[in-house]
């Protein structure tokens, strides 16, 4: 895809990653004018598919408090074109893994300890 102009290309870039078998994402953002696309994914195997699959160099983790929940939001981004492209998973997370909350990108089966 080399623009990123119209509604219709900005789905194509998603519906070109379904198909290439990556898994669809649960919450699609696109805002007017399609400077800005925000894909919503539902776990850390499908969010680091989508961001190898864009190209996503940029990486930025926010933990935050949600009335008594910790939580961890992932987000990956690319610019395309002038179109602004993240994809963000939002975790759950516990006080008593300290090391998730810390590591950037916490080894797969870290907390099967």
């Amino acid at each position: 895809m080399t623009e990123l102009a119209t509604r219709a290309q900005a789905f194509g870039l998603i519906a070109d990653g379904v198909s290439a078998g990556l898994s669809a994402p649960w919450r699609v953002y696109l805002a007017r004018g399609c400077r800005y696309l925000s894909l919503s994914v539902g776990d850390r195997e499908e969010w680091d598919a989508w961001r190898t699959h864009l190209g996503c160099p940029e990486l930025s983790v926010r933990v935050y408090d949600s009335g008594g929940e910790i939580r961890r939001a992932s987000v990956a981004e690319v610019i395309l074109d002038g179109c602004r492209i993240s994809v963000e998973l939002v975790e759950e997370v516990s006080t008593a893994d300290l090391e998730r909350l810390l590591v950037v990108d916490p080894l797969p089966g870290a907390d099967e300890r």
